[in-house]
């Protein structure tokens, strides 16, 4: 019975949407993600202590989504920063782990935010 409610109610919604885009443009996603990374990043900062390693994962993300949503990201300079943060993701934590745990957190941070726009770029 569920499923078939499921069902019923997937196609209802296909049916009303059919021909209207849903996917929020490259500048609105951008701007959605960058309000939630902003909330994270203040109420990481309010609880202190462990979560200010959210907080240094999430805080600079903003900048980036801040460059996206005004439409001045530049694609290839984000791709040549996401190879050159790869390589020193790969070098921070291969054999002996030399990286420090905040500068961990603030590297794959930068490496999510711009790996997700240049995904989410491709399909505009």
């Amino acid at each position: 019975m569920l499923i078939t409610m499921n069902k019923s109610f997937l196609s209802f919604s296909q049916f009303i949407n059919e021909g209207v885009d849903i996917t929020p443009s490259f500048e609105k996603f951008s701007e959605n993600r960058l309000n939630g990374a902003a909330d994270i990043t203040a109420n990481a900062e309010k609880k202190g202590g462990d979560a200010m390693l959210t907080y240094h994962h999430f805080v600079v993300k903003l900048p980036y989504y801040q460059r996206a949503a005004a439409g001045t990201l530049s694609l290839s300079e984000a791709r040549a920063e996401l190879q050159m943060l790869m390589t020193q993701l790969v070098n921070g934590t291969t054999g002996d782990v030399t990286i420090e745990q905040v500068e961990f957190q603030e590297l794959v941070g930068k490496i999510e935010v711009l790996g997700e726009l240049i995904i989410k770029s491709k399909s505009e």
